[in-house]
């Protein structure tokens, strides 16, 4: 029997719990103790347990464990409660550049958690249009749908065979085109067995370095700008798609970037919610990316529906997402960041009066919002490191927080830098009770993210190849319409702050929205533009000296803004609209719409412009110069 041993820890004024089990306090929160393993919170003299929502889906419940028979697929989808029906349909790799499944006119029911695929008696004959009964294997893309039609998860499951069968090396995610550079980029991709997998390039050879069912395979030693086929290699079917290498840095080519934020699930049925995500939109914006030669595609945030205290399903609404541009990123880098849709966390439900507490979940190197969000993702490791060794890290001799790696970073693209930022790090989502808690804020950044932000912008200053830099997180600086109670506003209330370990910060959230835009306007020439979403609405605002940006009675030391900005706000990717609110600045808001929107970014030189189309319609919304 594992002894259990209680520790009570005054700091800061608050108790702290903690004890030798599996899960270890992160002391960066405050009133919160274990016992054997199960986390609760002190509320008025009360323990509040932690209480786990059971999942309504995993993603491996979704991937189906098929197991080939005689005549086709049989999947268990290990859930006895799952009534439905298995939409399916055959892939041909070779028939189109974006392939897709083509869903057969009939379909299987799911009964107490399992259906079957028929392949030799249906999928044969004239509608065997990839020719498996020649070749002796194919592809077949799925799609579960529950009993009351709502969309759950599309999978694919690779055969071999032509009766019996077999189920074959399936790339069940993927491939991604991930961290261009002027000389390569890095494919990643996942398949359902390990093994060693090889990416063939303009004549050679690039593989695994060891077996595994997660691939990243970087590919170097290319030529600039230049366009590549990629052959992917698992064993099983071939694929063959490409990608077009960056320029060197400071060419000064034109080229064109696309932006947009806040694709979880929308109203209206159908493929606008495929558990967690608007589908629909978003391999709408993907086409229209594609279509108007965008290079790549910066989304920040709000991704998915999340808010999720399960591991596994929050996993299974990013591979929703990921299917939604799989059939684009093959071709093209969609760099992606954290916002606050992207929460893993602990609820704390107190029966007394209905009030649900919530943090970031931990052990923060495996379950937090940032480690899940870093599994899910392949992006540049050039951000910092934590919050570890800030002012109010409660224990400077061991980690404390968690990661910024991959939610934090920055890319460079010809003469162009985007700086991504995570303006939900350590998210605790009830905010009313986060001096209870402990935990940040939804859009504060916090200091050693700050730091960082200083000392890249001071680079890039300073990188002569670069004209323009764009800033990206999630939260606007100036909300417009949905989040003017929070972002970096709080209805011009200064003194919302996170807390740490029962301290509060000692600034406000306008004060640190202050140090932000100084950084990101007084003291940086090259910011054409701070891109947001977080506001389900498109619009753009020129930041001047001639905004008002305070509330009335604000005392606090105040800005003067140096020059001009453009904050372009586009969380118009699926998620449920938001109207226009009135704010101090409303006067200065420009193209406000409710729309759905892509935003299209065209660097020439030292000129950029801009043109924002409904993905939908393609019609144009607004244009605007942005930089002579």
């Amino acid at each position: 029997m594992k002894q259990q041993f209680l520790l009570i820890v005054i700091m800061t004024g608050s108790i702290i719990y903690g004890s030798y089990a599996q899960i270890r306090l992160p002391r960066v929160y405050s009133n919160m103790g274990l016992e054997y393993d199960n986390v609760f919170l002190v509320r008025d003299e009360a323990k509040i347990y932690n209480v786990d929502l059971p999942a309504d889906h995993t993603l491996a419940q979704m991937l189906g464990n098929p197991v080939g028979n005689e005549r086709g697929i049989i999947f268990d989808f290990q859930d006895s409660t799952l009534e439905g029906t298995l939409y399916y349909g055959l892939i041909h790799y070779d028939d189109s550049k974006h392939p897709l499944p083509v869903y057969f006119r009939i379909n299987s029911p799911i009964v107490r958690g399992k259906s079957q695929i028929i392949i030799s008696d249906v999928l044969s004959g004239r509608y065997d249009m990839i020719g498996w009964e020649k070749s002796g294997e194919g592809t077949i893309g799925y799609r579960v749908i529950d009993n009351e039609g709502n969309m759950v998860y599309d999978g694919r499951v690779a055969f071999k065979g032509t009766g019996p069968f077999e189920i074959g090396i399936t790339v069940t995610e993927g491939p991604f085109v991930n961290i261009l550079t002027e000389e390569g980029a890095t494919i990643t991709f996942k398949t359902n067995t390990e093994m060693v997998a090889t990416v063939m390039v303009d004549g050679r050879s690039f593989v695994d370095q060891q077996a595994t069912t997660e691939h990243a395979i970087e590919i170097t030693g290319l030529s600039s700008d230049t366009e590549y086929e990629y052959h992917l290699q698992t064993g099983g079917i071939e694929q063959k798609y490409a990608f077009r290498t960056a320029p060197v840095p400071g060419s000064r080519t034109p080229f064109t970037f696309a932006y947009a934020s806040d694709s979880r699930s929308g109203q209206g049925g159908g493929e606008r919610d495929i558990y967690g995500v608007n589908s629909y939109i978003m391999k709408k914006i993907m086409a229209a990316t594609v279509m108007h030669g965008a290079r790549f595609l910066q989304f920040t945030g709000d991704l998915i529906n999340g808010y999720l205290t399960s591991k596994e399903a929050t996993n299974l609404q990013y591979a929703n997402w990921k299917r939604s541009i799989e059939a684009f990123a093959h071709y093209m880098p969609v760099y992606v960041g954290m916002g606050n849709h992207e929460a893993l966390e602990f609820w704390f439900y107190d029966e007394r009066d209905k009030r649900v507490m919530k943090v970031d979940r931990f052990p923060f190197a495996t379950e937090s919002s940032e480690a899940v969000f870093m599994d899910n993702f392949h992006m540049p490791l050039n951000g910092p490191e934590s919050e570890d060794g800030a002012v109010y890290d409660p224990n400077p001799r061991r980690p404390d927080f968690p990661s910024y790696k991959e939610s934090v970073f920055y890319y460079i693209y010809d003469n162009v830098a985007v700086v991504v930022l995570n303006s939900d790090y350590l998210y605790a989502s009830s905010t009313p009770f986060v001096r209870l808690t402990s935990g940040n804020l939804h859009g504060f950044i916090l200091d050693k993210q700050l730091e960082w932000l200083a000392s890249t912008l001071q680079t890039l200053e300073a990188d002569e190849r670069i004209d323009h830099i764009f800033v990206t997180q999630h939260t606007p600086a100036f909300p417009n319409g949905g989040h003017v109670a929070d972002d970096m506003w709080y209805s011009g209330n200064n003194q919302y702050r996170p807390y740490i370990a029962g301290k509060p910060h000692p600034k406000g959230i306008i004060e640190r929205r202050d140090e932000y835009l100084d950084l990101v306007v007084n003291k940086s020439s090259k910011v054409v533009a701070i891109l947001t979403g977080d506001e389900h609405n498109y619009n753009r605002l020129k930041v001047s000296s001639d905004m008002t940006i305070y509330p009335d009675m604000y005392f606090a030391e105040k800005i003067e803004i140096n020059r001009e900005v453009w904050q372009i706000n586009n969380g118009a990717a699926g998620a449920p609209y938001y109207a226009q609110e009135q704010t101090p600045w409303s006067a200065h808001v420009q193209g406000f719409t409710t729309q759905n929107a892509l935003v299209l970014i065209h660097v020439d030189g030292k000129k950029v412009t801009m043109e924002v189309i409904n993905p939908d319609t393609l019609e144009l919304i607004d244009e605007a110069v942005l930089r002579e």
